[in-house]
């Protein structure tokens, strides 16, 4: 959500920004509706006011016996007091509409975004990691991961396209990634670990940013609940509503969740394997951070990002988004990508974003700094510390054998119970 303040301050930069994401202008819209509805706002409070001077003028009337004057004063407050309603309906009206209105814009980009229509305006900030060298021919992780127990047909025929039934092998590869992402994030990152609702009130999912735009990316439930796409939907509302004290910032939550997304704009992309899917479990970071350490707090959630991809030795980039390609409640976004030697491309592995003050505009989240009274914005944001069904992905193309096995990261043995091969089904596992 934008302040309307700053927009009425300087409506051009508005537009200009809003230009920068392909948006057009808005501002006239927005600051006419502003002002008429601080018109009727204005109006009720002098017609309130000139009532009450009236109220005080008939006990004068009624006190002096001049019944006439006080029948007249009388019949005068009664007009007032029918305008009222009407004002106040108007103006509540007026709010809803550019609340509205204010409610479906994106975050405005940072200053250092760059400017673009797609991801192939992304800009390169850094490489990490060597890419493997096979001396066998390379396959994908869908020819792989069959036979170690990404069974995409059965997934199919239970649950229907983009649902993958993971068993063996590959589910134990899963366990494994999930909990260590999630242990490097707590223990060495210092998030703190949450087990949050998977299922969301309409108020989550706006406080966020999915409601109203994004709709049909989601999976609602019958009695109105949303299942979460992220976990950074809970972790981030944890604080909406609330008046926080400035020592008790910066908060940092952690989840390993499932998630949800109806990948309803993405009909047609990565069908085949496990890249895209309508269920899957990722390691999710949220800060919530006063705005003087929201730039210095939106570098570490990258790092610890890259520190997971760094422990399990995949080699990656870390790719500034522009303004074409970044989400609605972001203000800046890193894209971590992978490097899959299997399709010969680096894949989009993690996004961290700070969002400003967008997201804690739209969840009233708030805190008071040491010694004064008034209030501030909180700044939120969120990264993908590790999706675990892209990570998979990445370990089964990267530690890929020409026998058809996966070797196991150094930092996955002891997860796995010392395996430090993941064999095709009918060969026996091998130990450390």
């Amino acid at each position: 959500m934008h302040d309307i303040r700053l927009i009425r301050d300087d409506p051009a930069a508005f537009d200009a920004a809003l230009a920068r994401r392909g948006v057009a202008p808005h501002s006239a819209l927005l600051v006419d509706l502003d002002e008429q509805r601080r018109g009727r706002i204005a109006e009720a409070q002098t017609v309130q006011a000139r009532r009450n001077e009236l109220s005080r003028a008939i006990g004068r009337a009624k006190g002096q016996k001049d019944h006439a004057t006080a029948e007249q004063l009388m019949a005068d407050v009664a007009d007032l007091k029918e305008r009222l309603p009407t004002l106040e309906a108007a103006e509540q009206r007026l709010g809803a509409e550019l609340d509205a209105a204010l409610a479906a814009l994106p975050n405005l980009p940072a200053a250092d975004v760059p400017d673009g229509g797609g991801e192939d305006d992304n800009v390169l900030v850094h490489e990490r990691g060597r890419h493997p060298v096979f001396d066998f021919p390379i396959k994908e992780h869908d020819a792989l991961g069959p036979a170690l127990g990404l069974d995409f047909e059965t997934g199919v025929a239970i649950a229907g396209t983009r649902f993958t039934l993971v068993r063996g092998h590959a589910a134990r590869l899963n366990r494994a990634l999930g909990q260590f992402g999630l242990d490097t994030l707590t223990r060495t990152h210092g998030y703190e670990e949450v087990v949050p609702p998977l299922l969301v009130r309409d108020a989550a999912m706006f406080g966020t940013g999915q409601l109203p735009k994004f709709a049909e990316d989601l999976f609602r439930t019958t009695d109105g609940r949303w299942l979460i796409p992220t976990a950074e939907v809970s972790l981030t509302n944890i604080v909406a509503g609330q008046i926080l004290s400035e020592h008790q910032l910066p908060l940092r939550f952690s989840a390993l969740t499932p998630c949800f997304r109806s990948e309803a704009g993405a009909a047609g992309r990565d069908t085949r394997g496990f890249i895209r899917q309508h269920q899957f479990e990722k390691a999710e970071m949220v800060s919530i951070v006063t705005p003087d350490r929201s730039e210095a707090e939106h570098e570490r959630t990258t790092a610890a990002a890259e520190d997971i991809l760094t422990r399990l030795d995949l080699p990656f980039r870390r790719m500034k988004l522009c303004t074409g390609d970044m989400g609605f409640s972001a203000a800046r976004t890193f894209d971590l990508e992978v490097w899959l030697p299997g399709q010969g491309r680096y894949r989009e592995i993690s996004s961290c974003s700070t969002c400003t003050d967008f997201q804690a505009r739209r969840m009233n989240a708030r805190y008071r700094a040491e010694g004064e009274k008034g209030t501030r914005f909180v700044h939120t944001l969120n990264g993908s510390g590790l999706v675990v069904g892209r990570i998979m992905v990445a370990v089964i193309e990267n530690y890929q054998q020409a026998d058809g096995s996966v070797a196991v990261p150094t930092v996955l043995q002891p997860y796995l119970g010392g395996l430090n091969r993941l064999e095709p089904r009918g060969s026996a596992p091998a130990k450390a």
